[in-house]
């Protein structure tokens, strides 16, 4: 080979060698950048509490650091016992009440409007793209603009609504439902735009919690004592788990787990991959709490006036609070505290690592309803009909 063909061929091979070492970094790069962005996509925003418990797993984890003591801020009253869980997002709260309205405040507790419901409203809400999403206990679903209050659209079930609702992705990614569970034994499917129903999903008696979201996979138990896999897409049962008793409250998700406890004062570990359960523990007494999970402790709160920490891996008993009343309201974690509120009429806040309390606050009140936590404050309903907002 004469040399002017070895340079020529030298050339073209290190030129194809920087090229592809040129691609391989810019794969690299696009990755760092796609993984990051999802990162992005997934962290909490400090300053929204968009539903019942945080985000559609359910998780019942607050990003904010809490410095107590705290102070009352402010109080707003409606006509009636609160049992709605507040929402807040966009310095817009909103909630339920016994009287038959949905209110909507601002983040100092001025009333921007309500809406006539015409029954009591114990569903949180949902706060979803400049929407309000609650049901009645006449069964109906609302969705409510958030600026305004004008309703959107209603969708009618045949059974009162006692869950807050959740949403998904529909299959292509381009439309959101609403997931809603009914004491008509179903739970429905409707498109979030538009009210339309997509499916329904038949249990064997009433679903009284909120269905946990996770990838294409709805989890719920209900009070015909299964703990109910569902496909988003489908509406059809992925599986069913028997647990012999009924679930009233909802089950917190991380990864391919969830957490829960039913009325016989058990609490689970389930293996969603697998479609069994990891662990289970007794002694704990009827479960109305949902449980908060993070890090490697899962909280819940009994009936028999305990708050309860559990090992989340093992299902090993690291601590427990016994509060004055019931604790029916479902804890919230806030970095390395847990704020929860008792049918004592008390708000209290503990050690998530110790279950030492640091600081409560008595309201005089019972207290069913489940904290909303953010940066700015601390949002809880009373039975009194006053929503009561600390900070710091």
């Amino acid at each position: 080979m004469r040399l002017n063909e070895i340079t020529v061929n030298f050339w073209y091979n290190w030129r194809a060698l920087r090229l592809s070492t040129i691609a391989v970094r810019v794969c690299v790069l696009l990755l760092t950048i796609i993984t990051a962005g999802a990162g992005l996509a997934q962290t909490k925003n400090p300053d929204c509490w968009p539903s019942f418990r945080g985000d559609p797993q359910l998780t019942g984890t607050s990003p904010v650091s809490i410095q107590p003591p705290l102070k009352l801020l402010w109080t707003f009253h409606a006509n009636s016992a609160i049992n709605s869980s507040p929402v807040i997002c966009d310095e817009l709260i909103c909630f339920g009440s016994d009287d038959g309205f949905i209110y909507a405040l601002s983040h100092d507790g001025k009333l921007q409007w309500r809406y006539d419901a015409g029954t009591s409203v114990e569903a949180a809400p949902l706060y979803l793209d400049q929407t309000i999403f609650v049901g009645t206990l006449e069964g109906i679903l609302l969705a409510l603009d958030a600026n305004t209050g004008n309703r959107k659209w209603k969708y009618t079930t045949e059974g009162q609504i006692s869950g807050s609702s959740n949403w998904a992705w529909s299959a292509d990614k381009k439309r959101k439902e609403i997931l809603t569970g009914s004491y008509d034994y179903n739970l429905h499917a409707v498109d979030a735009t538009t009210g339309t129903p997509l499916w329904k999903y038949e249990s064997n008696n009433f679903i009284n919690g909120a269905a946990a979201i996770s990838g294409e996979m709805a989890v719920f138990g209900g009070c015909d004592g299964y703990l109910h896999l569902v496909n988003t897409i489908t509406g059809m049962a992925d599986d069913t788990i028997d647990l012999g008793t009924y679930i009233a409250s909802s089950a917190a998700i991380r990864g391919d787990k969830a957490w829960f406890g039913n009325y016989d004062g058990e609490f689970y570990c389930a293996d969603l991959k697998q479609k069994k359960i990891r662990w289970k523990t007794g002694g704990g007494g009827p479960f109305l709490s949902s449980p908060a999970i993070q890090g490697d402790r899962v909280v819940i709160g009994s009936q028999n006036r305990y708050l309860f920490c559990y090992q989340a891996e093992t299902g090993e008993l690291l601590w427990k609070y016994k509060a004055l009343g019931k604790v029916d309201a479902s804890p919230v974690i806030a970095e390395n505290l847990v704020v929860v509120a008792s049918s004592d009429g008390r708000l209290h806040m503990l050690e998530l690592d110790s279950g030492k309390e640091v600081w409560v606050y008595e309201i005089g009140s019972q207290i069913t309803a489940t904290p909303a936590v953010t940066s700015g404050m601390i949002l809880v309903g009373a039975h009194d009909g006053t929503l009561y907002a600390f900070g710091p």
